[in-house]
């Protein structure tokens, strides 16, 4: 919320100001930064050299929030800056535009508070000329700009807890603006016009523009708005004005509605765009004082409750994803160019929707989907729970507002949405009178916030976004609240079974049958390392996640009462809470957090793209046991929006395949090295894709001389394989030893029993280590683990990690569980032999083997015969193997 300080009225009405438009530029450089509170600032001295020299967007948490050290940085930074005020600007309105801070903002100019904002994901302005210096001679006149802001937690301030990471800095643009006293009243960091077509038919289109103009000069004067719509061509299709009188310090509004015949229409297809101009003119002299303008996008939509969503008249299946705003090694402090690449990467999946989750995203983003034709939901971030004070419920309308009013003239925003899962954490004890009363509370507020948002802007849908307890949003009142209800859902992930999620659907029509209804999560972990060729739930494979999303679409296309779906999410995102396979991430992106496609990537664009469309989605890296004929045969999956497609191996045609569902799978029989494949579609296999394929042979036989062994790379107690791109390794599962080739002797599989979740292995993040994945699991008890290597020279290496523990720690509520894990530690100690040898001795809790923490140790070894055998010998408890490596030196 933005508390105004002061108003100053420019006293001397000199005709300066009229030679000059509003000026807005960016004041991105030449900033310090100091991480924490300064006693007596913004007044007292600082040391400069304390003071770190950054550029603008920047967040204070771009290493914390992904260190092993749970928690990251919620407190004070500030921020420094000289500005120089030119003499031209004597007689402008001046003030600092910032387009978002996290958390909360006090601006300082010259050492008093100039404004102070509340809320991380909205804009704001901060009026500066009764704080600058006085002009002088000199035609620049520096003048110092202090903000301190404040990421903690505050009760009174949303979002309270959520799964994603509450970054603190001013980590998007900030712009200087100079207008005229007299100019577009652009309150609330609003564009100070409204754009509305309350009535459009592919014959006519109804511009209807509304705005304020403020006058604060001492001097009444009359004024012109003259607003033009423009289309794509440049050319005017409508020309509006309005004449107005205002009075010195005082603010008049204007409507203006005209109609044009035979509007191009906008949608996804064909995202088409006029442009809006609003100028105020001097009415005496004919010269211009202030300009806005805006895009604007001819289109009516509906949705209905048994049909789903309606455009321009035709029914659209929405589809597409949501998408946090991070990027991996900058936080939240991320460029335009990422914004708009995010979008781009969108409406090259095929998507025609997004959900803005979950808060109002940089002005690049909306501009982008205007541009790229993506139908948009925003909303505000009230997520998990409120507090029952006025404060909470102030500022949460405020933001709502703020939302609005920045954001209303983007075509492609059709909805308007708040309180994500706003009951999965409520607050007192189930069933108490404190929560009931809660209950009500929360229901009541958010009947404030969708009356404020209906009156606001009639033109769109209100929408809150629900986990999937249906029961408890039907039961509290709150599904009945907005016009449309979002579905969150999770079914055949946190939720065992796929099948729940088409009762779950059907007890939404029937329930509420009037309610209009879209799934605004469903999602799946994948660990874009992690294959499998029998993908289960909860294995973070990439090849599960696939699968999982091919359910989902095929119902949201098949149901005609769902509206459309929105993936979660379209990028990997940080979470800082999440540990799992690659801690403070959840990646249940569709593209990696530095957007790297993964393989439901491709399944999605060979399923929505119209045109022409064939990906070979396989890792460039594979490995795995050869046959007698030195070859291994693994799956590959080709992803096509094509009929058929046929896929080459070293320029052999292998099969030529029906494609289902946007797949077709082949197996394909890999060599030892490089594999060439192409796959082809299309008439005279005009479409076309390549892949060469780095293949690592595990021989049948290690010792015989015509296929020779490199090198082993296992993850015990597990059933996928890890591709490490960067290391250039392929880690695959274990197995039973056979006699000539390699394996595990005795042992079973770790389990933790992760409440009928992932069958083996731990979730728990593994210390000091990027690649938890081969640490979170393990083979306990075994008693050797040999490999019949030919005489030479290894290196083995072994890999431990103690996964039982005391640390009885709540689930997140995001599984959907809010149970404890219970734990108890195990105590342990053994001897590692190899080849009779005693190669670690006593390896236990009490040294090397601590709880979550990867242990690894390389040991050369010379075979003369027999091979190597790695024996294991419990002292205490039972032996442990996490992995193992081993690699031939000669």
């Amino acid at each position: 919320m933005f508390k105004k300080i002061t108003v100053s009225l420019i006293l001397c009405f000199c005709s300066a100001y009229l030679f000059a438009q509003t000026i807005k530029q960016s004041i991105n450089t030449s900033w310090a930064f100091h991480k924490g509170d300064i006693a007596g600032l913004p007044t007292a001295a600082t040391d400069a050299s304390a003071w770190q020299k950054i550029s603008l967007p920047h967040s204070w948490n771009t290493t914390d929030a992904n260190d092993d050290e749970p928690g990251y940085y919620r407190g004070i930074g500030w921020y420094k800056k000289t500005i120089y005020v030119p003499a031209q600007w004597k007689y402008k309105q001046l003030s600092l535009f910032f387009e978002g801070a996290n958390e909360v903002a006090e601006v300082y100019v010259n050492g008093k508070l100039a404004g102070k904002h509340i809320g991380g994901y909205t804009a704001f302005n901060i009026p500066i000329n009764s704080y600058l210096k006085p002009f002088g001679k000199d035609s620049l006149t520096a003048n110092e700009v202090m903000v301190k802001l404040d990421n903690s937690h505050n009760e009174d301030i949303p979002p309270l807890d959520a799964d994603f990471t509450f970054y603190g800095g001013i980590y998007r643009d900030v712009y200087i603006v100079a207008s005229n006293p007299i100019a577009f009243d652009s309150e609330l960091a609003s564009p100070g016009i409204k754009i509305k077509t309350p009535a459009v038919s592919a014959e006519k289109g109804d511009v209807l523009i509304e705005g304020m103009v403020n006058n604060l000069s001492s001097k009444k004067t009359k004024v012109r708005v003259i607003s033009e719509v423009v289309d794509a061509d440049g050319k005017i299709v409508a020309k509006l004005q309005s004449a107005l009188s205002l009075a010195a310090g005082n603010k008049l509004s204007f409507s203006q509605k005209q109609t044009v015949s035979n509007p191009h229409l906008w949608s996804p297809d064909e995202p088409y765009l006029y442009h809006v101009v609003s100028r105020i003119v001097d009415a005496s002299t004919g010269q211009q004082l202030d300009e806005s303008g805006s895009a604007l996008g001819f289109r009516w939509f509906s949705f209905d409750a048994d049909k789903g969503f309606f455009l321009n008249g035709n029914p659209v299946k929405l589809i597409g994803a949501n998408r946090h705003q991070d990027f991996q090694g900058m936080a939240n402090a991320i460029p335009d160019a990422i914004n708009i690449h995010d979008m781009e990467l969108l409406k090259a999946m095929g998507a025609n929707f997004i959900r803005i989750a979950h808060y109002p995203q940089d002005p690049s983003v909306l501009e982008a989907c205007d541009r790229l034709g993506i139908l948009a939901s925003v909303e505000t971030p009230e997520v998990n729970r409120i507090t029952e004070t006025t404060a909470f419920a102030d500022n949460a309308k405020h933001m709502q507002l703020e939302m609005i009013r920045q954001n209303f003239n983007h075509p492609s925003i059709i909805i308007w949405a708040y309180m994500n899962e706003v009951e999965i954490s409520p607050r007192y004890k189930s069933g108490s009178d404190e929560q009931k009363k809660y209950f009500v509370n929360l229901v009541n507020l958010a009947k404030q916030i969708d009356s404020l948002t209906r009156k606001e802007d009639p033109s769109r849908y209100t929408m809150i976004p629900c986990h999937g307890d249906f029961d408890r949003y039907y039961n509290t009142g709150l599904a009945a609240v907005p016009q449309i209800v979002g579905w969150n859902l999770y079914y055949g992930w946190y939720a065992k079974d796929f099948a729940g999620l088409d009762k779950f659907l059907e007890k939404h029509h029937q329930m509420l049958p009037t309610k209009p209804m879209i799934i605004t999560e469903f999602g799946a972990d994948a660990d874009s390392r992690l294959h499998s060729f029998e993908p289960v739930r909860f294995d973070k494979t990439v090849e599960y996640e696939v699968k999982y999303h091919q359910y989902y679409l095929d119902r949201i296309k098949k149901l005609p009462f769902v509206a459309g779906g929105a993936i979660w999410n379209l990028v990997d995102f940080n979470a800082e809470q999440r540990q799992e396979a690659t801690p403070h991430i959840n990646t249940k992106g569709l593209l990696t957090n530095d957007r790297q496609p993964k393989e439901s990537y491709f399944f999605y664009q060979a399923n929505l793209l119209k045109q022409p469309f064939i990906k070979i989605g396989t890792s460039m890296l594979k490995a795995g046991n050869g046959n007698e004929n030195n070859v291994c045969q693994q799956p590959v999956n080709v992803y096509s929006n094509q009929p058929q497609v046929k896929l080459w191996l070293n320029g052999k045609l292998l099969e030529n395949k029906t494609v289902q569902e946007g797949i077709a799978t082949f197996n394909v029989p890999f060599v030892s090295g490089k594999n060439t494949l192409k796959a082809t579609a299309g008439d005279g296999d005009s479409l076309e894709d390549f892949m060469a394929v780095d293949f690592n042979l595990i021989p049948h036989n290690l010792s015989n001389p015509q296929t020779p062994f490199t090198e082993l790379n296992v993850s015990l107690g597990d059933k996928r394989q890890l591709v490490d791109d960067k290391l250039h390794q392929v880690w695959i599962p274990e197995q039973p030893y056979t006699k000539g080739s390699w394996g595990y002797v005795g042992g079973e599989v770790f389990t933790l029993g992760q409440n009928g979740q992932l069958p083996y292995g731990s979730n728990k993040n593994i210390l000091e280590t990027n690649y938890d994945p081969i640490y979170q699991t393990q083979r306990v008890g075994l008693s050797d683990f040999k490999l019949d290597v030919p005489a030479g020279k290894y290196e083995v290496t072994l890999h431990f990690a103690e996964l039982t523990t005391n640390d009885n720690s709540p689930q997140l509520v995001y599984n959907l569980n809010n149970s404890t894990q219970k734990q108890t530690a195990i105590a342990r100690s053994f001897d590692v032999l190899i080849n009779g040898q005693t190669v670690i001795e006593g390896l236990s809790n009490s040294n090397y083997l601590e709880p979550l923490k990867a242990y690894s140790t390389k040991i050369p070894v010379t075979v003369d015969a027999d091979g190597i055998t790695i024996s294991f010998k419990a002292i205490t408890g039972q032996a442990i193997l996490n992995a193992v490596q081993v690699r031939k030196v000669y």
